[in-house]
């Protein structure tokens, strides 16, 4: 071992990327298992817009591989990990890196947000209804099944490690990732984060933000969630909890009208009118009642 050597070879790698600024190339298509369209020697890195990483983090899974035989341990990831792949793939994710007990899904170009928040209801569903379920009649001790997690931003790609061998990984440095995980892991199973930049992107769907036709049309679907893992000044720290999971009657037709982009539903219009009267009415009780305190306060100083 030529420790000496090593160390130096790594020291004018660091000095000659640092001595001039790599490349960067705005781009919408390409294809991340092509690895001719992110070549591992060139100094380019792509820069996509508007990604969207969702994360399905399974829970307690250290626990798992500690308190089962290596058979069961190895079945349990198979069954939780490969039918969240399929979910991704099927939604239509560029990419979807594997990390442990987390898969993650990475979406971008046309309407990458309605495919990803899409894919991350149906990755709970299956987590709750299927994953959950099942293992649980077979180790009924078990306390597993995935938390996920949403966000997205601008990132950067490149593949790096060593040419022409199999060390090299494609790495996505950006806030969509970080934030995503620890959406996720600030979750509990049975549970979707997303944080404040998705709302955003997402509040004004009907389909989204209201429960189905199978009730009245009731915006309760969401809850406000902290992200304490994120700095208390950022944007995405003040993000939003869904704790349902897609309808058996009414999931799979709410699921096609988001990926067609649809945001509107009509029967939801009445509830929408009557929710703004309520809203303003508690608004103006509430400014009477400020209105009130401001002249008793002053009638107590001048009683003086």
């Amino acid at each position: 071992m030529e420790l000496n050597s090593l160390l130096s070879d790594c020291d004018t790698h660091v000095k000659d990327e640092l001595a001039s600024m790599p490349d960067v190339k705005d781009v919408t298509d390409f294809n991340p298992a092509d690895p001719s369209t992110i070549p591992i020697t060139a100094r380019t890195w792509l820069r996509v817009e508007d990604v969207v990483a969702v994360v399905a983090d399974m829970k307690n899974s250290t626990q798992l591989s500690v308190g089962k035989h290596p058979s069961s341990t190895a079945s349990i990831y198979e069954a939780g990990l490969r039918p969240i792949v399929d979910i991704f793939h099927t939604f239509g994710a560029g990419w979807i890196p594997i990390h442990g007990d987390c898969v993650i899904g990475i979406f971008w170009d046309d309407n990458a947000i309605e495919r990803a928040i899409c894919a991350g209801i149906t990755v709970k569903t299956f987590s709750e209804r299927h994953f959950v379920k099942r293992l649980n009649a077979k180790w009924p001790e078990g306390d597993t099944g995935f938390k996920v997690g949403v966000a997205t931003s601008r990132v950067l790609v490149k593949r790096i490690g060593r040419p022409n061998s199999p060390h090299q990984d494609i790495v996505w440095p950006g806030k969509a990732l970080n934030h995503a995980v620890k959406a996720a892991q600030s979750g509990n199973t049975g549970e979707l984060i997303v944080t404040g930049s998705v709302w955003d992107l997402i509040e004004k769907n009907d389909y989204l933000t209201f429960t189905c036709d199978c009730a009245t049309p009731s915006p309760a679907l969401w809850d406000d969630h902290a992200i304490d893992k994120l700095d208390q000044d950022d944007i995405d720290r003040t993000g939003r909890r869904l704790t349902s999971s897609w309808c058996t009657t009414c999931g799979e037709h709410f699921c096609n009208q988001i990926l067609a982009e649809e945001t509107r539903r009509p029967e939801v219009d009445a509830y929408r009118h009557d929710l703004r009267a309520t809203l303003f009415k508690e608004a103006r009780a509430k400014q009477n009642q400020d209105a009130r305190e401001r002249r008793r306060g002053l009638r107590r100083v001048g009683a003086r």
